[in-house]
């Protein structure tokens, strides 16, 4: 089953690439008690992902914040330390890096997506959401090779 708009997130572990290194992290006590922007890509250093979608939300991050967003999250099926080097390397310093390597976060919602064909496993869809104390108030899926609604310009006109 896919999560849905109203929906309180599932309880699982990210992993957050810190200077002391990787650090356990809890969804439910990350996700509550805030307003948290989160957005998912299927894979770091990937062409879309890293030419369109993590660029949007650096640039957009102050406004998004204006609009009531505490926290901006990204999650992707990769390692803590390929997330926190994709942050590095993009300027990304406003976004928090949320490492879901095996994908359990991914089927927990159920916005997995098996791309083996690509020699890349099982990743996250593309996809956007607005958190609100650990429930989604707002959740948009992207359709197969498409980059429109987890954009954060789309995200923005939804607050």
């Amino acid at each position: 089953m896919t999560i849905a708009v109203g929906d309180r997130l599932p309880k699982t572990t990210l992993v957050k690439a810190t200077a002391d290194g990787p650090d356990q992290i809890d969804s439910d006590a990350f996700f509550t008690g805030r307003k948290i922007a989160l957005f998912a890509v299927p894979g770091a250093f990937t062409p879309t992902c890293s030419n369109r979608h993590l660029p949007g939300f650096v640039e957009k991050a102050d406004a998004l914040k204006a609009k009531g967003v505490e926290e901006i999250a990204c999650t992707s099926v990769n390692d803590a330390f390929v997330m926190g080097a994709w942050a590095q390397a993009n300027d990304a310093a406003a976004i928090t890096m949320l490492a879901d390597g095996n994908a359990d976060f991914a089927r927990a919602l159920g916005l997995e997506m098996d791309s083996s064909r690509f020699g890349m496993g099982i990743r996250s869809q593309r996809y956007a959401m607005i958190v609100d104390d650990g429930v989604v108030t707002s959740l948009d899926v992207e359709g197969p090779g498409e980059f429109k609604v987890s954009s954060a310009d789309h995200l923005l006109g939804t607050l």
